[in-house]
Order: structure tokens, then sequence, then C-alpha cells
């Protein structure tokens, strides 16, 4: 390198120590040119001077973030020690306006109660009519940047079709002589709660840093203005706490409370606990009693809820507002899981909650959901495990009969006790819903050849039966048609009286009487030829039993009267001479049988089957 070259270099090196301009680094090179330096030299020179603009505009770059940085940290400095929010705000934007170098800096803010937007801070603004402008919301660039929570800059605001020009902005703009704008969203989550712009009086292209920086001193901005309304609410707050001693009592109470749940709560779902645990938890620590019911209006647990119940509107209300809602004297929390209703809680002796006791409520509610849907999937699987075995035991009883008992043993069915068969009929109703709402009648339930089949415990399988019939006819809101056998002892007999309980079934539908329950010993007559193992005496008994009675209480001839009654074809007269009897006797006689049997003694099935009992009773004599 020659001495020119280094002469040049030395020169260039010193203009970067003293902060010289691009122009005076570039002189360096014009002036060797100048000078007759040529060739290998001149480009040398030339080289040096590239290099020395790249490093100034490097330190140039490098200057630049350390103000702007210092600026956030200036700002963030102000918003830890916020006194004055408008002082803050103006502080913002006179930062703005210095960094990004701009005539003018501002920032507006929407008020969503008068769906107006207005000026709040400016710097370097010289237009009254722009300090004082008040726009409807979404009108100008400002409207923009709130609709899409995005910057938006333009180079030529009154030549850019993007935004919505309204006859005040445009006025304003032009009044203080403006031509680019860049505009930032002032963000609270996702809520726009302003804008802060940066605009030039001549046309400019806006730079990715430039928008970079403003958008960080809108988030202060942001942070300043929540901060100030923290402040003021806290504020606020405190001036109400002076004189509320009492409520902070109560709300610490209700805290306690509310964790002491919470702990209760927990501990219930990871040991494991039934709905009744729940309930008893939720009564203890709301101080009120608590009742859980199923979808169906069946109560599954209660403590000291007296006979309370919920109503149908009340339930439906608390599902579709997904909070608790009061009913006179008592709260109903519905409990689902997503769209399906589980069932819902009612609690009573509490005619107000507070907040936290309300939520403490729900809070039970949801828990409750949980344990119904784990207990829905345990019994789902159980019934599976029940239903097979079921199955097993009506197809094939002599296949195995000892793996039977031992099947019903860990399910937790002795299927060597004594018990009633039960099968279940309904029309356009599934047969798996109605197996489920009548786990509640018995150990077994299952579903065979299309049948609701339950072994049940209960001595009196008719009355049962009708019971069952009328209680799954309103779960299922459909008739219900139930026969029943037994109850019996073994496999075999179970297997028996389940093929009695279903012929009953079917011959309570051939008689027109869908929807009620019943066994062969309440069809009367029909019971008596279909059943495989009537009992002759106890029909005669059932039919007649109360003129037997009185015959052997009063030694009178009622029996024999109603006898020559029927043989004589319900002729008076032909009876009182076949008695030797005053036919006012014989009407006498007839009045105390018709009271003792029932209003409806003569009608035609009636009196069949109490003619069939007159013939069975002297047969059997």
């Amino acid at each position: 390198m020659t001495i020119v070259a280094v002469d040049a270099v030395r020169t260039l090196l010193d203009l970067l120590a003293v902060g010289a301009s691009g122009d005076q680094l570039a002189k360096v090179a014009a002036d060797a040119r100048a000078s007759g330096v040529t060739g290998p030299e001149l480009a040398r020179i030339e080289r040096a001077a590239e290099q020395a603009q790249r490093v100034r505009q490097t330190v140039v770059a490098h200057r630049r973030r350390e103000a702007e940085l210092t600026a956030l940290f200036d700002t963030a400095s102000d918003l830890a020690r916020l006194r004055d929010t408008d002082a803050v705000l103006r502080s913002i934007v006179h930062r703005a306006r210095m960094l990004l170098g701009v005539d003018v800096s501002y920032l507006s803010m929407n008020d969503e109660v008068a769906g107006r937007t207005y000026m709040r801070v400016t710097d370097g603004s010289v237009s009254a009519l722009f300090q004082q402008v008040t726009l409807a919301m979404g009108e100008g660039l400002g409207g923009l940047v709130a609709q899409t929570a995005r910057p938006y800059a333009t180079r030529d605001y009154f030549a850019d079709e993007r935004f919505r020009h309204t006859t005040p902005i445009d006025a304003s703009v032009r009044d203080e002589g403006l031509s680019a704008i860049l505009g930032v969203p002032l963000l609270l989550g996702s809520k726009v709660i302003g804008v802060l712009y940066a605009a030039d009086r001549a046309p400019r292209e806006f730079a990715a840093e430039e928008v970079a920086l403003l958008a960080s001193l809108a988030d202060h901005a942001a942070i300043a203005i929540d901060n100030a309304h923290l402040l003021d609410e806290t504020r606020l707050a405190l001036a109400e706490l002076n004189g509320a001693n009492e409520t902070i009592s109560a709300h610490n109470a209700a805290m306690r409370r509310a964790e002491d749940a919470h702990d209760k709560l927990m501990d219930l779902v990871l040991r494991g606990g039934d709905v009744p645990e729940v309930a008893a938890g939720v009564a203890q620590v709301l101080h009120g009693g608590i009742a859980v019911y199923d979808a169906a209006g069946a109560e599954l647990a209660k403590v000291g809820t007296g006979s309370a119940r919920p109503t149908a509107k009340a339930v439906a209300t608390s599902r579709s507002s997904g909070r608790a809602v009061s009913n006179q004297d008592t709260w109903v929390c519905a409990v689902h899981a997503g769209q399906e209703l589980l069932g819902c809680l009612l609690l009573t002796g509490r005619p107000t909650l507070d907040d936290a006791d309300r939520r403490l409520f729900e809070r039970a509610g949801v828990v409750t959901a949980l344990l119904l849907m784990l207990r829905r999937s345990v019994a789902q699987a159980e019934d599976e495990v029940r239903g097979e075995l079921l199955t097993d035991l009506l197809t094939a009883p002599d296949r195995n009969p000892g793996a039977l008992l031992a099947r019903g043993h860990r399910l937790g069915v002795d299927l060597a006790e004594p018990y009633s068969v039960l099968v279940a009929t309904a029309d356009d109703v599934p047969r798996r819903r109605l197996a489920m709402a009548a786990t509640r009648y018995g150990p077994l339930v299952g579903v065979h050849a299309d049948q609701v089949v339950v072994l049940a415990r209960d001595a009196d399988a008719g009355k049962l039966a009708a019971r069952v019939a009328t209680e799954l006819g309103s779960t299922v809101d459909t008739p219900v048609t139930v026969g029943a056998a037994g109850p019996v002892t073994g496999i075999s007999e179970l297997v028996a009286a389940y093929a009695e309980a279903a012929r009953c079934a079917r011959s309570l539908v051939a008689l027109g009487r869908v929807g009620q329950g019943g066994s062969m010993g309440d069809l009367g007559f029909v019971g008596l030829l279909l059943g495989e193992s009537a009992d002759l005496d106890d029909y005669v008994r059932a039919t007649l039993g109360p003129v037997l009675d009185y015959d052997d209480r009063r030694g009178t001839e009622l029996l024999r009267t109603l006898r020559e009654y029927y043989a004589s074809g319900t002729n008076l007269t032909k009876a009182k001479d076949a008695l030797h009897v005053h036919v006012n006797t014989v009407v006498q006689r007839m009045e105390r049988i018709g009271s003792l049997l029932g209003h409806d003694w003569q009608a035609p099935e009636r009196a069949l089957e109490i003619q069939l009992a007159l013939r069975l009773h002297d047969l059997m004599a």
C-alpha cells in the first residue's frame, strides 16, 4: 500500500472516531480521485471508504437501538413510580416523536360507552382543531387499526383508500398538515383501548424497526392506562374497606370454608369417594342439607334435606345458565357433562348464598358429575359382565352350575338364594336404557331375548311387578309391561320362573293390560290356565275368600246361594225355589255377596272367574 492510500485510511479512521457524516467519509475517496490517484491505489481507497461507511452505519444503528432501549427503560421506570397517568402518557408520546424523528406524535382513546374516539395526548401539534378532534369509532386510519388490532402505516394519508375517510378527520389532518401517518394499537389482552400515532408533514416510508419501536411504546402506554385503572380501583376498594370490617371477616370465613371444602372434595376424589360422601362433605361445609338426584329424578344421596325436591324448571334454568339457581328457599345446581344432563344437586337450609358459597356449591356439582361419569363407566362394564352371566344362566343352566354360582359370587349375587324373576318389555325404548333404569330393583339385571330380566329379592312378585311397571313407565316416559314369577330357589327353578314371567308379560299385552305388571296369579283364570305351577286352592281363595270366610264366621249359606243363582241362570225366582226361601231372602243374600266381592262382581269377565272358582271349589270338596 502506498503512502497516499495509508494516509487516506488514517483520515477515514480519524473521521470515524469523531463521528463524521457519510458525506465526509465519501469525500476522502473523491479527494483522492481529484488529486490524480488512479488504478489499484484508488480502488483500495474507495474500498476503505465503503467499509468506513458500513462501520458508520453499524455504529449509528447501535446508537439508535441504544437510544430506543434507553427510552423504553425510562418509560418502564416511569411506570414503576406511576403517580400521574397523563404525565407518563405525555412522556411516551414525546419519546415516540423523538425516536422516530417525526413532526407530530399523538395518542387517542376509545370511549365505548359514548361510541366515540377522542384525542388524549399530542406532541408537536400546532392545530387546535386537530388537538380537539372527536370521531366515531371505526373511522380513519385509527379505525382500521382498532378493527384489526394491527399496525397500519400510510405514506400519503389523503391518497390512501384502505380506510374510511370522513370530513372531521380529513379536515383536522389537513389543518395539521400531516401526510405520512403510522398507527399501532394499544392492547389490553385482545381488546383495543386506543391508538398511538407517529406522523410527518411530508410523505415518508416507515421502516419495520420504527413500527416495532412504536408498538413497544404503545404496550407501555396500555400498561400505564391499565395500571391507572387498577390504582383507581384499589383506592376505591380501600375507601370502601375502611368501613367494611364485618364484610372482610365474612369474606375471610367464606374463603376458609372454600379452602376447607376444596381440600375435602379433592381428598374424596383421590380416595375414590362415592356420591353420598360428596353430599355429606358439601352439606358439612355449606351448613345445609344436600340431596343428589340422577337425570331421571331418582334420589342418589340425601343429607338432611327433608321432603324438598328440585323442580324441572329450576334444573333446566341451572343447566342453561351454567350456574346454581335459587328456587324459593332452596338452591338447585344442574350436574352435567357437556350437553348431557346427569342429574342435579339440591341445597336446603340456606335461603341466601354469597358468591363464594355459591361457587363452592357449583364446584360440588362438577365433582359430582365426575363421580357420576366414573360410576357410569364402572356400571356399564359391570352390566356387561352381569348380562353375560344372566344369558348363560337362562340359556345353558345345566352346562356348569358350579361355575354359574362362582361367577355370581364374584358379582355379589348368590344364585342359591330365593329370587323373584321379572320380565319387562316396552315399545320404542332401547333395551339397554330400560335395563339401566331397572338396575335399582335387583342385584342381577340384563337383556335376554330382547327383554329386560331382573332377579329381585322380593317375596311378593306380583306387587313388585306392578310397582316396577309404574315406576319404569314414568322413568322412560312410555308404558312398560312387567311379568313376574317366584320367588324360587335354585338355578333350574330360576329358568322355569323366567319362562313363566315371560308368558305372564305376553299375556298382559294380549289382554290389553299394556303398562301394567303382575304375576300369573294376578291374571285370574288366564293365569290359572297358563301357569305351570298353578295353585287351585289359592285361586279359589283369591276369588271367593270373602264369601267363604263370611259363611264360616256366621254360619250362613252365601256360597250355596251364589251357586244356585248361577245355576238358575241368574233368575232370582228360580233361585229361591231351589233354596226354599223367600225371594226377599235371596235378594238380601245377593246384596251381601255384592258387598263382599265388590261392585264389579257381575261384570262378564269377573262372573266367569267366580263361576270357575265355584266349580273348582266343588271339585276339590
